[in-house]
């Protein structure tokens, strides 16, 4: 089992990266192979770092050859994602919306349909937008086709929509539990 982790904060080891590993690690105690890919250095090595649809349908002629393609190719792979991003403005980071905005051509080969994905929104204040954050990251999954996963699991209770945490993340025991009970759901979904 292969599990992706799909950092969509700018800040290499910030909390998104640490909820996120939280996450990866409960998976790898589990068996899994777990890797981390970060959304701003993929989208950073393409030709242009915003879609403009080019071309319809999508040739991703400007991530051909880059580390944005061999990220898209692991996501192939992977038996399950989980995507995390920080809460900007009250949505997902721009890093983690141009990545996605860059898969057109990946939505038409439907490579990601019925891959299994969890979801973490960190923010700074409790009501900071997570929620909102969330529903973002669902939709950009959905529109690929893939299985939206909750953190319910037997272990725990029927779940929530996705990892919802404040800073500093080490002191949100709540949001640390549900990064447990994500990796106990993914994992039960992959086997």
């Amino acid at each position: 089992m292969h599990i992706i982790g799909l950092n969509g904060s700018p800040n290499k080891n910030g909390s998104t990266q640490k909820l996120l590993d939280r996450v990866l690690d409960k998976c790898a105690s589990l068996g899994a192979e777990t890797e981390v890919i970060r959304a701003a250095e993929a989208v950073g090595s393409a030709r242009t770092p915003f879609c403009t649809a080019c071309s319809t349908p999508c040739s991703g002629v400007c991530y051909i050859n880059t580390p944005l393609e061999e990220a898209f190719e692991k996501m192939k792979k992977a038996d399950a994602l989980v995507i995390a991003s920080p809460v900007y403005f009250g949505s997902v980071s721009a890093q983690i919306k141009a990545f996605f905005d860059k898969t057109r051509r990946l939505r038409a080969e439907k490579a990601y349909v019925g891959k299994p994905c969890g979801f973490i929104a960190v923010g700074a204040s409790r009501f900071g937008g997570q929620e909102s954050t969330l529903a973002a990251l669902h939709a950009m999954a959905l529109v690929q086709g893939m299985t939206v996963l909750g953190t319910g699991h037997a272990e725990f209770d029927a779940g929530h929509l996705g990892v919802s945490s404040q800073r500093p993340v080490e002191e949100d025991s709540f949001a640390l539990s549900r990064c447990d009970s994500l990796a106990l759901r993914i994992m039960e979904e992959v086997r």
